[in-house]
């Protein structure tokens, strides 16, 4: 259980995140429509693990109509 959160991370990266960058939008935007900070996607997206606050993941799932419990699923949790 030790790399839940670089589960979450690479998940919400590869998943949702460069597909909005190769879709020629801006990581400020992304941050902007989920409700969190740029310097937290900067976080989610980097190399150092970064610890995901429950209440941050609960803001993109709400900005995509997604459960938290459906969120794990979807990453395997």
């Amino acid at each position: 259980m030790s790399n839940i959160n670089s589960k979450i991370c690479n998940y919400i990266t590869k998943e949702w995140l460069l597909p909005w960058l190769k879709a020629g939008k801006s990581q400020s935007s992304f941050a902007i429509r989920h409700n969190i900070d740029e310097s937290t996607v900067r976080k989610i997206k980097g190399k150092k693990e970064y610890r995901i606050p429950v209440e941050t993941l609960s803001k993109i799932c709400e900005a995509k109509n997604l459960k938290l419990s459906d969120f794990f699923l979807m990453v395997g949790i």
